[in-house]
């Protein structure tokens, strides 16, 4: 397991291999470069799972193209070490920007995707705009207070345990400020082929947070099922952006609730 900064993405597996398990791969959201909020979004997991996590280095600077076929080739090359019948993708925020990108390159690569508060709503928030334009003239000083003060629009602070919130604010932390310029500026500049995505045929769960105070989740889920063509939709009607860190929200319970696991 990597214990420094390189200069790929790679694959994280928070907690024992699975071979005879599905393969889950998660994509996380745009802060977490750093490992530490990976353990507790994707606990209980490992029930049904053989769990890998995406994890883009904080010196990593690529391109949407260029971390689809990372991703892509990470997890072909895990499917050639133990082949699979089923292959999960679970995307959050700003990682369904990512997650769209490789369904709409690599169509049959997953058997079955979640896509969780998707980030793909981005541009179309007029202050996110203004402020990923803005945010490379942003004093250094004001950046390093800036996680801080942002974390009440990630989450819902009072759903969130201690050990969570301090992991929550030290993934926020952790990126460099040129990294964070960089992905602000992905997802500002984010389009989406609906045609090929209209072509997925793969069950699709939307998971959508009410109380979401940085995205229009909810609203992005209903336009996001007007694409895919085989959806369901789960509202959380309690929880914040950064659901998966919630004490009571649990990705597994989730999807054995709606029948979304082959057992």
């Amino acid at each position: 397991m990597p214990s420094k900064l390189c200069s790929h993405s790679y694959f994280l597996t928070p907690r024992s291999y699975q071979p005879n398990y599905p393969l889950f791969v998660f994509l996380p959201g745009m802060d977490e470069t750093g490992k530490e909020l990976m353990y507790i979004q994707t606990a209980g997991l490992e029930a049904a799972f053989d769990v890998r996590c995406f994890v883009i280095p904080p010196d990593d600077l690529t391109s949407w193209d260029e971390m689809t076929d990372e991703l892509a080739s990470l997890t072909q090359i895990e499917l050639k070490k133990v082949p699979r019948s089923s292959v999960y993708l679970c995307a959050e925020s700003f990682g369904c920007c990512l997650g769209i990108k490789v369904l709409e390159r690599f169509p049959q690569l997953f058997t079955k995707i979640i896509l969780i508060n998707s980030a793909s709503s981005f541009h179309r928030v007029p202050w996110l705009n203004l402020g990923s334009r803005l945010f490379p003239y942003t004093p250094n000083f004001f950046y390093k207070i800036s996680s801080f003060i942002s974390l009440p629009c990630l989450a819902n602070l009072n759903r969130i345990s201690p050990a969570a919130k301090k992991a929550l604010l030290n993934s926020t932390r952790s990126a460099p400020k040129a990294t964070a310029s960089q992905r602000l500026t992905l997802m500002r500049e984010f389009e989406m082929n609906e045609m090929k995505l209209t072509q997925i045929t793969q069950p699709v769960l939307l998971i959508a947070s009410k109380n979401d105070r940085l995205l229009p989740s909810e609203a992005e889920a209903i336009r996001l099922s007007n694409i895919f063509p085989n959806f369901q939709i789960i509202n959380l009607p309690h929880s914040g952006h950064a659901c998966l860190v919630e004490k009571d929200v649990n990705i597994y319970q989730i999807l054995m609730s709606v029948n979304f696991i082959f057992m």
